[in-house]
């Protein structure tokens, strides 16, 4: 029995006529293999072309397309390691045209055109004429070496002719069982109808019988001389898992992408089982399929392709890297180029993202609330604002499906400095698919005192937060010339009622109401108005605090809508451990006071003066 190791050439057939072909072509035949992989259906032949070691397995029995052909040769590399470099080797449709006298008999060999590679896969409807077609993709290259060797067959053949006829006459000559199959038909035989004319026929009927041979259906050619005949071809093969039938397909793709021959299998290979596909031609791609052809056909594929083996040098294939190895190196490869293109796409986005986020910024020029949360950080002394995080008020606004306070005190007594310390609680502690919108209205800030700068922060923060208000920002933005124009306060208005509605959960803090100079006005003017509307939503899972002084019309707008226990006044007893604690520290930790630090009782007497003063502010 043979050791599946020592074979380096991988030779595959689809059809047993292209089985035979090529069992005829060996120099020497082997015993079957010692052992194979345990999932292996193959059915190997083995043997030595010129000093290659060549297995040769065939599809099973009725089955062809792209899938069938992957299977074979994943389980040959399986069971056969060492293979270096492989061939699809059999028969074809041609596809002639005016640049490319392609003839019955004749070989096509996959060759690169241009930036392309030399197989390409394509789908289409049915297989018959005026049906749907779409090219899916270029397949790739064979290993470097068969390249190689193909350009130096092609030299030869160019400078002394091939033996293609001749050899095959010899093998036909010695083994007689095969003549009558595998010989060359009659060049009569050879008919090639012009694109119109179908045969309508499925029965497997000779087609003279069934098209004729009126010279006005043919497409008339000269004689071949016997030295270019077999011709050899070498261009794009088109490959999918249906039979080419359709003639006008064959000359549109023969015009558009110049393909010189259709089949069946290359395309499961290419990306999985690099090889040279060689295809002897039976048949026109089109309606007129001519299976007398087929013998000699698969003999003439079969003819180059040793032809082609004989140039290899046998330490050139040792070189060569296995096939396993250089599919798992390309996959390995692809999916390092996977994972680099999805970085590569997150960085375009996150990139695209911020563009927008920057052209939504200019247009609008919304004010930034984050300045102010920030300032009241740094003024705020720690711990400050506790009593209203642990209040049974603040539990209870957290807790109910919809809620809103309004807490209103002196100026001076920390309404600001509270609202910071909430807008940081919540930022810690609500659901991260929930919304936190805020806003500091802000009398020493003129682009903080108004509904309109108000809206236009809000919509800044919502943008990139909820899908459906970013295209709906977007496509607001284009109508406005692409931000040339300003939008009107109503639209604007809507975006952030509508983003409200849909969020799963909202929590908006508005500081320094009293400090809007547009409390009066419409919906869209006035922050009263607005604020009105905006509770009329009843909408569930909403959660609004606002903060002002005590102002009459702040008073008389909200007590229409709210309830009284929602009015929350930060009076002087609230607020007193706030004041004291701050006080404290700054008596103890401001360098100004620092020559009093050895002298308590005079640090004892200040704190008491100053929270005599403060009065809770």
């Amino acid at each position: 029995m043979s050791n599946p190791k020592d074979y380096t050439v991988g030779w595959i057939c689809a059809v047993s006529t292209e089985y035979v072909a090529a069992q005829a072509f060996l120099d020497e035949t082997h015993e079957g293999p010692e052992y194979v992989s345990p999932r292996d259906d193959n059915n190997y032949t083995l043997g030595q072309i010129s000093k290659h070691n060549v297995v040769i397995a065939v599809l099973p029995d009725g089955e062809y397309g792209t899938d069938s052909a992957a299977s074979v040769a994943r389980d040959m590399l399986h069971s056969f390691p060492n293979v270096r470099i492989g061939l699809m080797v059999g028969i074809g449709g041609g596809v002639p045209s005016q640049k490319h006298d392609i003839r019955l008999g004749d070989v096509v060999v996959s060759s690169a055109r241009e930036e392309h590679g030399s197989v390409f896969q394509y789908d289409f409807g049915k297989s018959i004429q005026d049906q749907s077609f779409r090219y899916t993709r270029f397949l790739n290259q064979p290993p470097t070496v068969l390249r190689t060797a193909v350009s130096g067959l092609k030299a030869q053949y160019e400078a002394k002719g091939h033996q293609i006829n001749s050899t095959i006459n010899d093998i036909l000559e010695n083994n007689k069982r095969l003549r009558q199959k595998y010989k060359r038909p009659e060049s009569s035989t050879d008919r090639l109808y012009r694109s119109c004319v179908i045969n309508p026929s499925e029965e497997k009927i000779d087609c003279i019988t069934i098209c004729g041979d009126d010279p006005s259906n043919l497409i008339n050619r000269h004689e071949r001389t016997d030295e270019d005949n077999p011709a050899v071809h070498y261009g794009l093969i088109a490959s999918a898992n249906q039979l080419m039938k359709d003639a006008c397909i064959r000359d549109t793709l023969a015009k558009e992408r110049e393909v010189l021959c259709f089949e069946m299998e290359a395309a499961g290979l290419m990306n999985h089982f690099p090889c040279l596909i060689i295809r002897g031609i039976c048949d026109y791609s089109d309606s007129h399929k001519n299976k007398i052809w087929q013998g000699f056909a698969a003999m003439a594929a079969a003819a180059y392709a040793k032809d082609l083996l004989i140039r290899i040098p046998p330490n050139r294939l040792e070189a060569e890297k296995k096939i396993s190895e250089a599919i798992f190196s390309v996959e390995q490869s692809t999916k390092d180029m996977h994972v680099l293109v999805h970085d590569i796409n997150f960085t375009v986005t996150d990139t695209r993202t911020d563009y927008r986020q920057d052209k939504i910024q200019q247009w609008l020029q919304p004010p930034d609330p984050s300045e102010n949360y920030n300032k009241a950080l740094e003024q705020r002394h720690e711990g400050s604002g506790r009593w209203f995080l642990e209040s049974e008020v603040f539990t209870e606004w957290k807790t109910r499906s919809s809620s809103f306070l309004w807490l209103h005190g002196i100026p001076g007594c920390g309404k600001t400095i509270l609202s910071t310390t909430i807008i940081e609680d919540l930022k810690k502690n609500i659901p991260p698919s929930h919304l936190l919108l805020y806003f500091y209205f802000d009398f020493s800030d003129t682009s903080k005192q108004s509904l309109d700068k108000m809206i236009r922060s809000l919509v800044s923060q919502l943008y990139g937060r909820l899908e459906t208000t970013k295209k709906e920002i977007d496509t607001l933005l284009l109508s406005c010339e692409d931000g040339r124009q300003q939008p009107k306060s109503e639209l604007l208005c809507e975006i952030v009622l509508r983003s409200i509605n849909q969020a799963e959960g909202v929590w908006i803090v508005l500081d320094a109401l009293d400090e809007c100079t547009t409390r009066t006005g419409t919906r869209t003017k006035g922050l009263l108005a607005w604020i009105r509307g905006f509770l009329e939503l009843q909408r569930l899972n909403v959660h609004t605090i606002v903060t002002s002084r005590q102002e009459q019309d702040i008073q008389a707008e909200l007590e229409n809508q709210i309830r009284k226990k929602d009015m929350i006044s930060i009076n002087t007893d609230l607020i007193s451990d706030d004041v004291h604690a701050y006080i404290n520290a700054r008596v103890r930790e401001d360098d100004r006071l620092k020559r009093w630090r050895s002298r308590p009782e005079v640090q004892k007497e200040i704190e008491t003066q100053l929270i005599e003063k403060a009065h809770g502010m």
